[in-house]
C-alpha cells in the first residue's frame, strides 16, 4: 500500500509515518515544513526505501495535484494542520487558510485524482480532527460521534469547518472519507510550545512552570502511538462515511498533570532540595478556556477492538524520560518563533 501522509514531519503525523513504515507501507510525507514541523521526527525511518519527501503545503492546489499524478497514493492520511490553540487567538489567518482552505484543496485533489482513476473502491481519505470541534463539557459526560459541534476557539472552529468539508466530499462527491476526532496527544517528539514540553523543559531549566487559570481544565490524554496505531486500523478496517472517536480515557486535570510530571522529574532528576512542583505558577487564563474534553471511544472498541495501551502514568514516564535523553532534538526548536513566549493573550 502506498500512502500519502499531509503534515508527516509534525508531532502526531511523523509517528504515524515511523508506524506505517515499520508495518511494510511505502509512505510518502507532505509537509510545507512550517515552524512546528521538524525533518528530525522521522530520521529513524528517513533512510527506509519505503520512505519519501515531498515539500509541498497544502495551501498550493497546483502542487498537490502534481504530487497525486506522481505518487499515485491508495490512502491519503491527513494530518497538516495549525493545531495551537493560543496562536490561533492570536493570528487566526494562518488557521483558517491551511485548516480550510488547505483542506479544500486536498480534498478536491483527491477527488479529482480518484475520479481519474476510476473511482476505485480501495481508495481511502482519512480526515484526522480533534475533540475540540465539541466545545466543553461539564463535569459528567463524554464526546460521542453523535455530540453536536459546538467550538469554542479559532482552532477548534477551523477544524469544525475541514470536518465538514469532508462529510461533504463523501456526501456530494462520493469520495471514501473516514473522519477522527482524537483527544489530547503526547509522547516523544511534540513541539515544545505545548503544555507537556512546556512543564518537562521550563522545570529542568529552573523556569516557572505556567498553569492557566487555576488549573482545573479537564483533559483526556492519548499517548501518540496508540494514536497511529488507532489511525492506520481507521484506515484499513474502517466504515466508509463514518467518524471514530479516539480517545486516552486517561482524564487529568491540568494541574494534576503538572504536579505527576513534577513528582516524575523529581524522580528521575531530583534537586538538591524541594520539588520541581515549587516552581508551579498560575498564570492569567486563556481567553475562553474550554473545561473538559472526555472522549467515549465505544465505537472503535466495539467496530474495530482498538483500545489505549498506555496509561497516562505510563505514558508520561515514558515522555519525561524521552526529553531528558533528547535535548538535543528540543533544544533547537525552541528558537523559532513565539517558541518559549506566552500566547494567546492577544484579545
Amino acid at each position: 500500500m502506498k500512502l500519502l501522509v499531509t503534515g508527516g514531519a509534525g508531532f502526531i503525523g511523523s509517528a504515524v509515518v515511523r508506524l506505517a513504515v515499520s508495518r511494510g507501507a511505502q509512505v510518502v510525507n507532505l509537509d510545507a515544513l512550517t515552524y512546528a514541523a521538524c525533518p528530525d521526527n522521522v530520521a529513524p525511518v528517513a533512510d527506509s526505501p519505503l520512505y519519501s519527501f515531498a515539500h509541498v503545503d497544502i495551501r498550493d492546489p497546483e502542487a498537490l495535484a502534481r504530487v497525486f499524478e506522481e505518487v499515485e497514493p491508495d490512502a491519503v492520511l491527513h494530518l497538516a494542520a495549525e493545531s495551537h490553540v493560543d496562536r490561533s487567538i492570536d493570528g487566526p489567518g494562518d488557521f483558517i487558510t491551511t485548516n480550510i482552505v488547505g483542506t479544500f484543496n486536498l480534498l478536491n485533489a483527491a477527488r479529482h485524482y480518484w475520479v481519474s482513476r476510476g473511482r476505485p473502491d480501495t481508495f481511502r481519505f482519512l480526515h484526522v480532527s480533534t475533540d475540540e470541534v465539541f466545545g466543553s463539557l461539564g463535569k459528567e459526560g463524554k464526546f460521542t460521534e453523535t455530540t453536536p459541534y459546538d467550538p469554542r476557539s479559532p482552532y477548534s472552529a477551523s477544524k469544525a469547518s475541514s470536518d465538514h468539508l469532508a462529510r461533504a466530499w463523501h456526501e456530494t462527491y462520493g469520495l471514501p472519507v473516514l473522519l477522527t476526532n482524537c483527544s489530547n496527544n503526547y509522547g516523544p517528539y511534540h513541539f515544545p510550545e505545548k503544555l507537556i514540553p512546556v512543564v518537562i523543559l521550563n522545570a529542568i531549566a529552573g523556569h516557572d512552570i505556567p498553569v492557566y487559570g487555576d488549573g482545573s481544565n479537564v483533559r483526556d490524554w492519548l499517548y501518540v502511538e496508540d494514536h497511529a496505531r488507532a489511525l492506520l486500523l481507521v484506515l484499513s478496517n474502517g466504515q466508509i462515511g463514518r467518524s471514530y472517536n479516539i480517545g486516552g480515557v486517561n482524564e487529568r486535570s491540568n494541574l494534576e498533570l503538572v504536579q505527576e510530571i513534577c513528582a516524575i522529574l523529581d524522580a528521575k532528576r531530583p534537586l538538591g532540595s524541594g520539588s520541581y512542583a515549587d516552581q508551579i505558577r498560575f498564570v492569567t487564563d486563556r481567553p475562553g478556556h474550554d473545561a473538559r474534553y472526555a472522549i467515549d471511544p465505544a465505537r472503535i472498541r466495539e467496530e474495530l477492538g482498538w483500545s489505549p495501551s498506555v496509561t497516562v502514568s505510563e505514558g508520561l514516564e515514558r515522555t519525561v524520560q524521552w526529553y531528558l535523553d533528547n535535548e538535543a532534538w528540543w533544544r533547537p526548536l525552541q528558537q523559532r518563533h513565539g517558541v518559549g513566549r506566552r500566547l494567546g493573550t492577544n484579545v
